[in-house]
C-alpha cells in the first residue's frame, strides 16, 4: 500500500530488488527522491530548535564575529537556496510555461516540487542556525550542523552517481533536481574542512572535527617533537578545568552532603547510648566494638555522593560513549561472519565484499571516535576528582582542630593528598566498567549461543570457574601488597629522618647502624615483593591460558556433540572475535573490584579526615566591651599597650598558654577575650621556601621604608650584607641557609612588619646570642622598641629582661602561681623569687650600655657562610649536573644580575632520549642470561599462539573437505588434541617466567643498596643545597617505579612488540598483498610514535616536577599551621595552593589529551589494517581458503589494540626507565673521604686530647674563597676554651674541620699529635663528641637514640639519664628505656630533647667534647644543672664551646675570639677585658666588665679540679 503511494509519488517504481543484483548496483530513483533526501533533512529539522533559542533571546551581538569564514558559509547556503528556487521554477516553467503544449498526464510528478520546497524551507533553517550558533557564547562551530552535511553528502553519493553515468552516456531519466546534488556537493568543503582558523588557545577555538580528532593538539605535538617541552610552553586551563573552580563545585555540594552524614552519625549516638555502655563491659566485645567505633565514630558514606553529584554531567556524557562503543563493538563480529561467507561462495558479486570492507573500516572508526571521547571524559574526571580532594584536604588541614591533626602525622596528611586523592583517580577512569563489563558479558553470551547453541556454556563454565580463582589470587595479592606497603612506609620513615638528621648520624658516625636498619627492612620487602611476583605469575599463566581453554572446551563440546556439528570458518572465526571481546571484561572486573575495595580504604580514611572536627571558631572571643586580653578561669588580664613576661619551668605550660591564646587548644570551659589582630612568633621559627623578604612581608604591602626600618630593628642588615642578593636571597626548606639565631630574628621581622596589635612571642631570645637579644629587646620588644604601642605577650627564660617589663606572670603545672611587677615578685619570696636568688649575679650587673650592637649568631650549616659565593657554586653545579646533549631552553633568569638570589637548584629534568645505556645498566643488574631467557621464552609462546590460531584455521577447512561425509572420529580428536596441546603450551612457557622474577627482584636490591650506600657517603655541602623532598624522591617514586613499574612495563613491551609482529606475519601469510602496505603504515606508525613520545615522556617529566611543589607547600603549610592561623592567612594559602595544582594539571592536562591524539592515530592505523586485511581478502578470494579470511581479519581486528598499546608501553618503559637514570644520576654523587682506613690508631686515642691548628685553611668548595685564614693554635689537655666571633667569624666552620665535615685547603689538625687528615672518619668522629645546638631525635626508642649500636648496659644508660636529669622523667613512663619516640621527637620538649643529647655525649665518654650553645633552649633552673653536670663529668676533658650568652663561658681557661677567619684574640677573659679589644667589646654589651667579673666567676674553678 505505502510502496504504491511512494510509486505515484515519484513516477516511478519505488523499489526493485534487481537494481542490487548485478555487478554494478544501482537504487530506484525514487529512494534516492523520498529516503535520501529526508535522512539529512530530518535529521536538520530535528536539531534546529536548540540553534535557533539563542535567537529568541534578546542579546546584544557585535559584529567581531562576522568573519570570514562565517560569511563565506552563508553565501554558500544563500546559493544554494537560489539553486532550490530555480529548481522550482525550472519544473514549473516545464509543466505550466507558456511553450507547454503537451497533455496534462506528462507533467512532473509530485516529488519534483516536493523536494525543491522542502530544500528552499531546509536552507533558510540552515541560515538561522548558523547564525544561531554564532550567537551562542563560547562556540565555534556545530557538531550537528557538521553530522547534517556529512549525512548530506552520504546520501548525495547514489543521485552524484547517477549523474556521472548520465554523463558517461548510461542515460537514465533524471530532473534538475540532481543539480541541488551537485551543488550540495561544493558546501562541505566550507563547513567541513575549516580547522587552521586557531584562537590563541587552541581547544577553546577549535571546531568539531578537530575536536573529535584531537587535531588541536597538533601544535603541541611539533613544539614536543622539536625541542623539549617546558612549563612556559604550556595553556592556560580553561575555567571549568582550574582548581578553583572544580574546588567551588565540589565544596558546594559537599557541605551539605557532610552535614547530612553527622546528622546522621548524631542521630545514631543517640540512638544506641545504653548499647555502647553494656558493650563496654565485656573485654572481649569490646574490642570489636573498638573496631566498629573506629568505622562508625565519624560522618561516613557521603564522599562518593558528593563526588557523584558534583561531576554527574561527565559521568553521564562518558557512560552514552561509552555504551555506543560497547553496542559497535558486537558489529565487526558479524560483518566478519558476512565476509567469510561470501567468500565460500564464489558467485556472489564481487560489491558485497567491497561493501563489507568498507562497512568493518567504518564501523572501526566510529568506534574509535566513541571511544576515545569517552577515555577523554573519563581521564578529565579523573584528573578533576583528585584535584577536588586535594583542594578539600588542603582547605581542611588549614581549618582542622589540634585534636583531629594529632591523630595523623605530616606524612600521613600529605598521603592523603597523594596517594588517596590518586587512588580515586584511577578508579575513576574505569568506573564504567563496573556496569560495561557485565553488558558485554551478556551480550558476547547471547551471540556465541546463535553460533554454537548451548556448547557455549562449555567455555563459559570454564571462565566462570576462573573468577573465583582469580578472585582468590586478587585477595592474596592484597594482603601482600598491604604488607608491602607497611615495609615501604616503614622504609621511608627512616630515610626521611635520615635525610633530615644527617649531620647528626656523620658528626655521631651513626650511619652504619641506620643502613643496617633499612637493609634489614628492605630484605624484608624485597621478599614480600618476590611472594607477590610469584603470584602474578600464576596469575598470568592462568589469564594467558584462559582464552585457548575456553575456545578449546567450547569447540571440544560443539564438534564432541553431535558428528552432525562441523566447525565452519563462520561458526569458528566469528567465535574466536566474540571470545576476544569476552576476555576484556573477565579480566577487569575482578581487577576492578579489588581496585574499588581499595579505593573503600582511600574513602574511609578522607572521609575521617574531611569530616573531621574544625577548629573551635568561638573559643577566642572579640568582644569589645573587654578592654583587654584577658581569660576566664586561668584568670588574667592584659591591658592594651603592656608587656607581660611568662616564666616558668620545662613543661610548666608557657606555650600551652600561647597556643590557648591563638585559639589552637582544646576548652574545657571558661572564655579568652582578644580584642584586636594577633601577631605570633612561635619558638621554633617556622621559614618558608621563599626569598628572605617574603618571609618578613608575609603576604603583607611592600613598603621599602618600613621594611629598612624592620630590618634594622631585628639586628638582619649585618645579616643581608653577608647575603649575596641580600633580602632577595632564597631560603631553602625549613630555613636550611639560615642559623637557629637568623631564623629566630626573620620570625620575629615577620610580626614586627604585620603591624598587629597584640604580640605573642615565645621564647624568641632563645637562639640568639646575649648581646643580639639585648638588641632586640631594646629595639622591639622592649618599653622603647617599635612595639612599644602595642600589647606585647613575651614567654622567656633570660632573667635579664624581667625589670624591663610591665607585669610577669608565673606558670607552674599549667597553672598561674605568681602575678605581678618584677619588684612585688622579688619581694613576695615566691618560685619566682628562688629562681632570681639563683641568677642575682647575672642581673644585678647588668650593664645599661646603650652603644649600638652588631648582632651575632652561629651559622649551623656550612653554606650559609659560603652564601655570598653562592654564584660560582650555582654555576658549577648547574655544569656538572646537566646533562651535556640536553638541549635545555634557558628560561630568562630574573635572578641572574642578582647573584646567589638562589641557594636551591630548579631540579635538573633530564630532556631528549633516554640514553640506550641506561636500559644496558638495567639489564645487567638484571642478569644478562635472565635477560637473554625472557625474550626467547617470550617468543616461544607467541609462536605457540600463531601456531593454534592457524591449526584452527585448517580445521575449519575440513568443512569443505568432509562435506556430505561422515566426520571422522580421529581427525577430529587430533584436532581438538593438537589444538589445546598448543593452548597449554603458551601457558607453561609463563611459569618460566618466575625466573625474570627473580632477576627483577635482585636489580632492585643492587640499585636500592648502592643509592643508599652513597647518599650515606656524600659530603654535607649535598644536603645543604638539595631539597630533602628530592632526595626522598629518589627513595620513594623511583625505586618504586623499579620495584614493580619497570619490570611490569618491561614484559608489557616484549608481549605487545611480538603480538603487533605476529598479527602482521599472519595477514601477510593469508593475504601476500598486504606487504606492500606493511613499509606505508610502519613508516606512519613510526612518524606517529616518536612524535608522541616527545612530547609524553616530557611531560611526565613536568608533571613529577610540578607536583613536588604541591606536597612541599602541604608540608610545609602543615607544620606552619599555627603560625598561619594566627595572621589569619588561610585565604591567601588556599589560593597560592589553588595557583600550585593549576600548574600541575597544566602537564596533566596535555598528557591526557596525548594519549587521545595518538590512540585516535593509532587505531585509524590499525582499522587501514583491518581494512586492506578485507580489501585484500575480496581481490584475492578466489585462491584464499575462508579459514586463512577468518583468521586474517580476526587477527587485524585485535591489532588495532596491540598497536595502542605498544607505543603506550614503549612510551612507558622509556618514561618509567627515568628511574634507573635519576636512581644512577645519584650513586655517582662524589663521596667524602673514606670511612675507615688501614692507619690503625693507638689504643684508647686521644688519651690526652691535645689539639693543634698548623696554619689551618679552610674553603667549600674548590675555586671559592677561603672561610678561615690559617688558623694557628695549640689547646692543652684538659683545657676549657671558648669560642667566640661575629656572624660569619668561622665557629662552625672551626667545628665543621674538627669532624672533617669539610677538608683542609691547606695546614693540618693534629689530636695528640696524629694529623686527623690521615685517618677515617669514623675513626675520627667517634672519638669525638658534640652536643648540637639543634636537638635532633628519630623516631625509635629512647635506647635506640641513646645507644644505637647496643654497645652499653641498661646500668649505663641509667647512669647517664641521672646525670642529664632525666632520670625521674624516663622511669615515670610505662616502657621505660624502651619507651618510643615519635618522629623528630615530637613528643619530648625542646628542653628534654636537649638533655637527651647531652645524655648522649655523657654516653660517648670520649676525651674532646665540643658544645655549641647546648643550653638555648632550656630554662635557666635546668641550664645552671648542665652546667653543672659539665663541669663536672667532662673535667677530664678538652671542652671547645661556641657561646651565644658570653656568661656562659668566663670561667673558661682561655677564649679564642675569632674575625673573618682569623684567630684576633686568644686569652684567659680577665687578660682579655684587660686588653680592650674584640672581646671586651662583646662583654660590655653583654654586661659584663672587669669590676664585677672576679665577684660572679671563680676563673679557676676548671684549673683546680
Amino acid at each position: 500500500m505505502c510502496a504504491a503511494v511512494l510509486d505515484e509519488y515519484c513516477g516511478s517504481v519505488f523499489w526493485n530488488a534487481s537494481y542490487l543484483n548485478r555487478e554494478d548496483p544501482d537504487l530506484p530513483v525514487c529512494v534516492e527522491q523520498t529516503v535520501l533526501v529526508w535522512i539529512p533533512l530530518g535529521f536538520l529539522w530535528l536539531c534546529a530548535p536548540w540553534h535557533l533559542m539563542p535567537l529568541c533571546r534578546r542579546t546584544q551581538v557585535g559584529t567581531k564575529h562576522l568573519s570570514k569564514l562565517y560569511l563565506c558559509k552563508q553565501l554558500v547556503v544563500s546559493l544554494l537556496l537560489l539553486t532550490a528556487i530555480a529548481a522550482l521554477a525550472v519544473t514549473l516553467g516545464e509543466d505550466y510555461g507558456p511553450d507547454n503544449d503537451a497533455p496534462s498526464t506528462s507533467k512532473h510528478p509530485a516529488v519534483n516540487y516536493v523536494n525543491p520546497v522542502l530544500y528552499a524551507v531546509s536552507w533558510i533553517l540552515l541560515l538561522l542556525c548558523q547564525e544561531g550558533v554564532r550567537r551562542r557564547q563560547g562556540a565555534v562551530d556545530s557538531a550537528t550542523l557538521f553530522l547534517f552535511w556529512f549525512l548530506l553528502i552520504l546520501c548525495d553519493i547514489f543521485p552524484f552517481q547517477t549523474l556521472l553515468r548520465e554523463a558517461l552516456g548510461k542515460v537514465r531519466e533524471r530532473t534538475c533536481n540532481h543539480h541541488i546534488s551537485t551543488a550540495t556537493f561544493s558546501q562541505p568543503a566550507v563547513n567541513i574542512i575549516h580547522f587552521r582558523f586557531y584562537p590563541q588557545n587552541p581547544e577553546a577555538g577549535a571546531p568539531f572535527l578537530s575536536r573529535i580528532t584531537f587535531n588541536w593538539f597538533n601544535s603541541m605535538v611539533m613544539k614536543g617533537y622539536k625541542l623539549p617541552l617546558v612549563q612556559e610552553d604550556m595553556w592556560e586551563l580553561s575555567e571549568a578545568d582550574s582548581t578553583a573552580h572544580i574546588n567551588q563545585c565540589f565544596q558546594h555540594f559537599m557541605q551539605p552532603e557532610l552535614a547530612a552524614a553527622r546528622r546522621r552519625l548524631q542521630n545514631k549516638m543517640r540512638k544506641n547510648p545504653d548499647k555502647n555502655r553494656d558493650k563496654a563491659q565485656d573485654v572481649e566485645k569490646k574490642k570489636k566494638k573498638d573496631k566498629k567505633e573506629e568505622e562508625q565514630n565519624y560522618p561516613n558514606s557521603w564522599l562518593i555522593t558528593t563526588i557523584y553529584k558534583t561531576f554527574k554531567g561527565v559521568l553521564i556524557e562518558s557512560a552514552i560513549f561509552k555504551l555506543l562503543q560497547d553496542l559497535l563493538a558486537f558489529v565487526s563480529p558479524q560483518l566478519l561472519k558476512l565476509m567469510v561467507s561470501f567468500t565460500q561462495d564464489k558467485s556472489r558479486h564481487t560489491w558485497e565484499g567491497y561493501l563489507y570492507a568498507v562497512l568493518l573500516f567504518s564501523v572501526a572508526i566510529l568506534q574509535s571516535l566513541f571511544l576515545q571521547q569517552y577515555f577523554q571524559r573519563c581521564f578529565v574526571l579523573g584528573m578533576k576528582v583528585r584535584t577536588a580532594i586535594m583542594a578539600a584536604v588542603y582547605k581542611k588541614a588549614l581549618l582542622v582542630s589540634n585534636d583531629t591533626r594529632k591523630e595523623s602525622t605530616v606524612g600521613e596528611t600529605v598521603n592523603l593528598m597523594s596517594a588517596d586523592a590518586q587512588r580515586f583517580n584511577d578508579v575513576t577512569n574505569f568506573i564504567h566498567l563496573l556496569w560495561s563489563c557485565p553488558l558485554q558479558i551478556i551480550l558476547s553470551i547471547a551471540f556465541l549461543w546463535l553460533e554454537l547453541g548451548p556448547s557455549v556454556l562449555a567455555g563459559l563454565a570454564v571462565m566462570v570457574l576462573m573468577v573465583p580463582v582469580n578472585g582468590l589470587l586478587a585477595t592474596k595479592a592484597r594482603k601482600i601488597q598491604i604488607e608491602n606497603m607497611k615495609y615501604k612506609d616503614k622504609r621511608l620513615k627512616i630515610i626521611n629522618e635520615i635525610l633530615n638528621g644527617i649531620k647528626i648520624l656523620k658528626l655521631y658516625a651513626w650511619e652504619p647502624s641506620f643502613q643496617t636498619q633499612v637493609e634489614s627492612i628492605r630484605g624484608q620487602e624485597l621478599k614480600v615483593m618476590k611472594t607477590f611476583a610469584y603470584l602474578t605469575s600464576v596469575s598470568t599463566f592462568i589469564f594467558s591460558c584462559a582464552p585457548a581453554l575456553v575456545s578449546l572446551a567450547t569447540f571440544a563440546v560443539f564438534v564432541g556433540v553431535s558428528s552432525e556439528n562441523v566447525l565452519t570458518a563462520e561458526k569458528a572465526f566469528t567465535s574466536i572475535s566474540l571470545f576476544n571481546i569476552l576476555r576484556f571484561p573477565l579480566a577487569m572486573l575482578p581487577m576492578l573490584i579489588a581496585a574499588i575495595v581499595q579505593t573503600t580504604v582511600s574513602r574511609k580514611r578522607l572521609e575521617k579526615f574531611l569530616g573531621g572536627d574544625d577548629l573551635e571558631n568561638d573559643l577566642v572571643q572579640h568582644d569589645p566591651s573587654f578592654k583587654c586580653v584577658c581569660f576566664v578561669d586561668l584568670t588574667l588580664d592584659i591591658k592594651p599597650g603592656r608587656l607581660v613576661a611568662v616564666v616558668g619551668a620545662v613543661g610548666s605550660g608557657k606555650s600551652s598558654l600561647i597556643s590557648a591564646l591563638l585559639g589552637e587548644m582544646h576548652s574545657s570551659k571558661g572564655l579568652i577575650n582578644i580584642q584586636g589582630s594577633l601577631a605570633f612568633v612561635p619558638q621554633q621559627a617556622w621559614i618558608q621556601n621563599a626569598t628572605l623578604r617574603d618571609n618578613i612581608l608575609f603576604g603583607s604591602l611592600h613598603e621599602e621604608r618600613r621594611l629598612q626600618e624592620v630590618i634594622q630593628a631585628c639586628a638582619l642588615a649585618p645579616d643581608l650584607e653577608l647575603l649575596a642578593a641580600g633580602d632577595l636571597t632564597e631560603i631553602g626548606e625549613k630555613g636550611i641557609n639560615l642559623s637557629g639565631g637568623q631564623k629566630q630574628r626573620v620570625s620575629l621581622a615577620r610580626a614586627v612588619y604585620s603591624q598587629a596589635d597584640i604580640y605573642l612571642l615565645d621564647d624568641p631570645l632563645s637562639a640568639v646570642d646575649s648581646h643580639v637579644g639585648k638588641h632586640l629587646f631594646d629595639k622591639v620588644i622592649g618599653p622603647n622598641g617599635l612595639l612599644r604601642y602595642k600589647t606585647r605577650i613575651l614567654v622567656t627564660h633570660s632573667v635579664s629582661f624581667l625589670p624591663y617589663v610591665d607585669e610577669i606572670v608565673v606558670l607552674k603545672d599549667g597553672v598561674v602561681s605568681e602575678v605581678g611587677t618584677y619588684k612585688s615578685l622579688q619581694t613576695s619570696r615566691g618560685a619566682f623569687s628562688e629562681v632570681l636568688n639563683l641568677y642575682a649575679g647575672e642581673q644585678n650587673n647588668r650593664s645599661h650600655s646603650e652603644e649600638d650592637t652588631q648582632p651575632d649568631s652561629p651559622l649551623e650549616d656550612t653554606i650559609s657562610v659560603t652564601l655570598k659565593r653562592e654564584s660560582s657554586l650555582r654555576r658549577s653545579q648547574r655544569n656538572g649536573r646537566l646533562r651535556k646533549n640536553s638541549s635545555l631552553r634557558k628560561a630568562k633568569d630574573d635572578g641572574e644580575s642578582k647573584k646567589g638570589q638562589r641557594l636551591i637548584e630548579k631540579e635538573t629534568m633530564e630532556t631528549g632520549r633516554v640514553k640506550f645505556s641506561v636500559y644496558l645498566q638495567y639489564l645487567r643488574a638484571m642478569g644478562w642470561g635472565y635477560s637473554v631467557m625472557v625474550f626467547v621464552v617470550y617468543f616461544i609462546q607467541n609462536i605457540a599462539f600463531i601456531g593454534q590460531n592457524l591449526w584452527l584455521s585448517d580445521w575449519t577447512n575440513d568443512a569443505v573437505d568432509f562435506q556430505n561425509m561422515t566426520y571422522p572420529t580421529s581427525k577430529r580428536d587430533t584436532r581438538v588434541g593438537v589444538f589445546g596441546a598448543l593452548g597449554v603450551a603458551q601457558g607453561n612457557v609463563t611459569v618460566l617466567i618466575v625466573k625474570f622474577t627473580n632477576a627483577s627482584v635482585d636489580a632492585s636490591r643492587i640499585m636500592h643498596s648502592e643509592l643508599l650506600n652513597n647518599i650515606l657517603r656524600v659530603p654535607m655541602l649535598f644536603f645543604d643545597t638539595t631539597p630533602i623532598g628530592r632526595v626522598v624522591n629518589r627513595f620513594a617514586k623511583d625505586i618504586f617505579t623499579i620495584d614493580e613499574a619497570i619490570p611490569q612495563s618491561f614484559r608489557s613491551w616484549i608481549m605487545c612488540l611480538l603480538g603487533v609482529l605476529g598479527t602482521l606475519f599472519v595477514i601477510c601469510l593469508a593475504t601476500p598483498f598486504f606487504t606492500i602496505i606493511i613499509i606505508p603504515l610502519a613508516l606512519i606508525y613510526y612518524f606517529v610514535q616518536r612524535f608522541y613520545i616527545a612530547t609524553s615522556r616530557q611531560l611526565r617529566r613536568l608533571d613529577s616536577v610540578s607536583r613536588s611543589p604541591i606536597y612541599s607547600h602541604f608540608g610545609e603549610t602543615v607544620s606552619g599551621l599555627s603560625v598561619i592561623r594566627a595572621y589569619n592567612h588561610q585565604e591567601r594559602f588556599l589560593k597560592h595552593n589553588e595557583i600550585t595544582i593549576d600548574e600541575n594539571l597544566k602537564n596533566v592536562y596535555p598528557w591526557i589529551v596525548s594519549n587521545r591524539w595518538l590512540a585516535i592515530r593509532l587505531e585509524f592505523l590499525g582499522n587501514l589494517v583491518v581494512f586492506f586485511a578485507a580489501l585484500f581478502a575480496v581481490v584475492s578470494r578466489n585462491s584464499l581458503n575462508s579459514g586463512l579470511v577468518g583468521l586474517s581479519i580476526s587477527y587485524a581486528l585485535n591489532v588495532t589494540q596491540t598497536l595502542n598499546w605498544l607505543v603506550r608501553m614503549t612510551s612507558e618503559l622509556e618514561t618509567n626507565i627515568v628511574a634507573v637514570e635519576r636512581v644512577s644520576e645519584y650513586t655517582k654523587l662524589e663521596n667524602e673521604a673514606k670511612w675507615i682506613t688501614d692507619t690503625r690508631l693507638p689504643k684508647n686515642w686521644p688519651e690526652e686530647g691535645r689539639l693543634q691548628f698548623e696554619d689551618y685553611k679552610v674553603r667549600y668548595r674548590p675555586g671559592l674563597d677561603l672561610v678561615l685564614h690559617g688558623i694557628t693554635c695549640d689547646i692543652g689537655s684538659t683545657e676549657k676554651i671558648g669560642i667566640v666571633g661575629r656572624t660569619g667569624a668561622g665557629k662552625s666552620s672551626l667545628t665543621n674541620s674538627l669532624f672533617r665535615i669539610v677538608e683542609a685547603a691547606e695546614g693540618r689538625i693534629l689530636l695528640d699529635n696524629i694529623d686527623i687528615s690521615t685517618i677515617g672518619l669514623h675513626d675520627l668522629r667517634n672519638n669525638l663528641t658534640i652536643i648540637p645546638q639543634d636537638p635532633v631525635l628519630f623516631s625509635g626508642t629512647l635506647r635506640m637514640n641513646l645507644d644505637p649500636f647496643d654497645k652499653f648496659t641498661d646500668e649505663d644508660l641509667w647512669r647517664v639519664l641521672e646525670l642529664s636529669h632525666l632520670k625521674d622523667y624516663v622511669a615515670g613512663l610505662q616502657e621505660k628505656l624502651e619507651h618510643e619516640v615519635t618522629e623528630g621527637g615530637e613528643n619530648l620538649s625542646v628542653g628534654q630533647r636537649q638533655l637527651l643529647c647531652l645524655a648522649r655525649a655523657l654516653l660517648r665518654k670520649s676525651r674532646i667534647l665540643i658544645l655549641d650553645e647546648a643550653t638555648a633552649a632550656v630554662d635557666l633552673e635546668t641550664d645552671n644543672l648542665i652546667q653543672n653536670t659539665i663541669s663536672k663529668e667532662f673535667s677530664h676533658c678538652t671542652v671547645l664551646t661556641i657561646a651565644h650568652r658570653l656568661h656562659s663561658i668566663m670561667d673558661n681557661s682561655r677564649i679564642m675570639v675569632l674575625d673573618a677567619g682569623k684567630i684576633v684574640e686568644f686569652d684567659t677573659p680577665s687578660n682579655l677585658l684587660e686588653k680592650k679589644g674584640h672581646f671586651y667589646a662583646m662583654a660590655k654589651d653583654a654586661g659584663i666588665t672587669r669590676e664585677n667579673l672576679t665577684g660572679e666567676y671563680n676563673l679557676e674553678k676548671f684549673a683546680s679540679i
